[in-house]
């Protein structure tokens, strides 16, 4: 029998761009010639609910409520307003998807939209719109103007809604599965019979016999077992499976089987295999033995988990390349809740996802769950196939905006990358995850950048060398000063990771922290940021090993339904969590370049201690001296292109010399250079060898032998001004 999948992304997850587990997955289906469809019920559900249609029965369903509970200023002034609201929506929708842009021009305007409360943050920021176009503004109008109508949803119809997670509380640190059982026995909300509606139009449609609900988020893991009830109750014979983010960290000890009224399966890590077999188990028509791979079933009323397939798993070069097709790709909506450049990146923009190499290849962070397979299993893609990749999907999407999701990018990998695509004269906008390594130097920087490297995001963590070592990093505070200046310098923006709360930590380690971050945005060195408090969770080694980090597991009971987050007590006995809106609200301010001269303890209404952290830290961290020593092996590339020549005559007290100009054109302007004949004509054949379109990729030690051929005293002329000034126009060593 041939099966059909149906794959899904279920509310919510981003409203910019779709998260990408279906398309690998269907990229992968493709290669096995299995027919599949897929879907992000999120924009789905968005768009019926930010609709004309959809806000006059919102507003109807609201009206119930006045009648018996008493409602905020706030949403009885949007209640007032809503007839303004239902008469702008689908413009302003449509502009959010780039379809309207002449709206612009009247959203800023400010008496066309709407305004609730949202909009009482706009004094405060004013000054900011200076820097933003016309376009910009008006999307950041129209944001905080969805987020008054998500404010109205929250009190009036549905308290779990949110625009990137849905009922995440039910989700989160679910140890128990009997919150999330009893909420799929009540009555469906709202949001709800609108995600129903609409899944219960593409079942009908594409009759599959085969559910796949990917679960990346706590804030999906509600509305994926509603999906899977309502399949169950009215198609039974549609198998349903889960997979993705989250069933791979939080489900790897389940034990309730109440879970498998709503699903068949649960299968953990990289799904291809996974699926397949379940494929090939649910294609048999004779009742045979069937072999599964990292995947939980119900046998006779208990929960089993099997893993006795002996098949291995695909190699990255095996998985074909993600494919977004079925998908709305022309309705997703760019926001811009924050006028950061860097900030938006996560919301604004149509972003095609890929991954450089699976895992990570540093893998030590003691937070991070380095004991699981899509950390510890480290496979890098080759940088032709990547490129090939880049190219289909290009073709595919219409979109040449790319975001590798890699828990950490590899250097090597990307300088690899980065000469591909200048090589194949590719014109694209990419963007990735990194550690601050020492191999990002200021050339490597400047490659990225011209390859169309935008942005950088990386963890800084606890801006303290101590807690850095025992996070085992890898880094120090100064390093990642250097590597985020070097980016910077290349025009590459860069958003820090920030974390509070580590065991250990201490208030003056926190308060150092801050003073660290400040020095950084004030050096004009770090872009953006955000601070995570620290979670403890079961596969990381703090987990695994508490009593090394001075801190205790408030239990050891292992949860029936999730188990990832783990509740614990710190030696220190410091309650880290009265730091957190002090550390956002600082951090808020300096993102948009103010308030640099305040006091640290302004941000906090309790004493703290002063720094200890010169003031002068960060400034004299990025003061380099300059670096003589070239290693023989590393890369010599031109970025330039080729120069036009002149000879001419030099004469000096009656001495003549022969010598060459080299005139050198690059975007913004033009250069000249001028050598001896010798010297200039290697030059110019040099420059041609390791002009970066070539395949060949020379060594320094190359370039060296090459010019001691001819000519004599190399370490005289790399020195030259000659040089020097190809060096700062495209002249890289790598």
């Amino acid at each position: 029998m041939k099966q059909k999948l149906f794959l899904i992304t279920p509310p919510f997850t981003q409203l910019n761009t779709p998260y990408p587990a279906t398309a690998y997955i269907k990229g992968f289906l493709n290669t096995k010639e299995i027919e599949s469809v897929q879907a992000d019920l999120g924009i789905e559900v968005i768009l019926k609910l930010f609709s004309k249609e959809g806000l006059q029965n919102l507003f109807q369903v609201a009206s119930l409520k006045f009648q018996v509970e008493e409602i905020s200023d706030n949403s009885k002034r949007i209640y007032a307003l809503q007839d303004e609201y239902i008469k702008t929506i689908d413009s302003v929708i449509a502009f959010l998807q780039g379809k309207n842009p002449t709206l612009a021009l009247q959203i800023c305007q400010e008496d066309y939209l709407p305004e609730a409360s949202r909009f009482a943050q706009l004094e405060e920021l004013d000054w900011a719109f200076g820097t933003m176009g016309t376009q910009d503004k008006a999307k950041h109008l129209a944001t905080l103007y969805l987020e008054d109508i998500s404010d109205f949803i929250v009190e009036c119809v549905d308290a779990n809604f949110g625009f990137s997670r849905y009922a995440e509380r039910l989700g989160r640190s679910a140890n128990s599965f009997d919150e999330l059982y009893e909420a799929l026995q009540q009555e469906p909300t709202y949001i709800d019979n609108l995600l129903l509606s609409i899944l219960k139009e593409r079942i009908e449609t594409i009759n599959p016999t085969l559910f796949l609900v990917s679960v990346p988020f706590p804030g999906n893991l509600y509305a994926a077992f509603r999906s899977a009830q309502w399949v169950k109750l009215h198609y039974p014979e549609i198998k349903i499976s889960m997979g993705g983010g989250f069933p791979n960290t939080e489900l790897r000890s389940l034990s309730d089987a109440r879970v498998f009224e709503f699903f068949d399966y649960i299968t953990l890590d990289d799904g291809e295999v996974p699926i397949e077999l379940i494929v090939q188990s649910i294609s048999q028509t004779e009742p045979v033995e069937v072999s599964f791979k990292r995947t939980f079933l119900l046998e006779d009323g208990k929960v089993v988990y099997k893993n006795n397939s002996t098949k291995p798993d695909y190699k990255q070069s095996q998985v074909g390349t993600p494919d977004y097709s079925d998908l709305l790709l022309d309705k997703y909506i760019s926001v811009i809740e924050i006028v950061n450049p860097m900030h938006r990146m996560w919301s604004d923009g149509r972003w095609n996802k890929l991954t450089m190499a699976h895992g990570c290849y540093w893998g030590k962070c003691t937070f991070c769950d380095i004991s699981l397979d899509y950390i510890k299993v480290y496979e890098p893609v080759a940088a032709s196939l990547l490129c090939d990749r880049m190219e289909e999907m290009i073709l595919q999407t219409g979109e040449n905006g790319f975001h590798f999701v890699d828990e950490a990018a590899p250097p090597a990998l990307m300088r690899a990358l980065a000469l591909e695509i200048l090589r194949r004269k590719l014109s694209v906008t990419w963007w990735t995850n990194i550690r601050f390594e020492k191999s990002f130097t200021q050339d490597l920087a400047l490659l990225l950048k011209a390859s169309g490297c935008i942005a950088v995001s990386g963890g800084l963590e606890v801006a303290s060398d101590r807690l850095l070592k025992l996070i085992d990093k890898g880094v120090t505070v100064e390093q990642v000063a250097r590597v985020t200046r070097n980016f910077t310098e290349a025009g590459i923006m860069v958003h820090a990771y920030l974390m509070y709360g580590y065991p250990t930590q201490t208030v003056q380690e926190t308060v150092d922290s801050l003073e660290m971050v400040r020095q950084l945005f004030e050096a004009g060195i770090l872009q953006s940021g955000f601070w995570h408090q620290f979670a403890m969770t079961a596969h990381s080694p703090v987990g695994l090993y508490p009593e090394k980090f001075g801190v205790v597991k408030e239990t050891e009971a292992i949860g029936t339904f999730a188990n990832n987050d783990i509740n614990y007590t710190d030696a220190t006995g410091i309650d880290h969590d009265k730091f957190s809106f002090g550390l956002k609200k600082s951090l808020f301010n300096y993102m948009h370049g103010i308030c640099f001269d305040f006091e640290l303890q302004e941000w906090f209404d309790f004493k703290i201690p002063k720094t200890t952290i010169s003031a002068d830290f960060i400034y004299d961290a990025i003061q380099d001296e300059p670096n003589f020593n070239i290693k023989p092996t590393a890369k010599v590339v031109w970025l330039g292109g080729k120069p036009f020549t002149e000879y001419f005559t030099k004469s000096k007290k009656g001495n003549s010399w022969e010598m060459l100009a080299l005139t050198f054109h690059d975007k913004k302007e033009s250069f000249t250079i001028q050598t001896n004949k010798a010297e200039g004509e290697w030059l110019r054949a040099i420059l041609e060898k390791i002009t970066v379109s070539n395949t060949k990729i020379y060594t320094f030690q190359e370039v060296k032998a090459d010019f001691e051929l001819r000519l004599e005293d190399f370490e005289l002329f790399w020195y030259s001004k000659a040089i020097n000034t190809l060096r700062e126009s495209g002249l890289l060593i790598l």
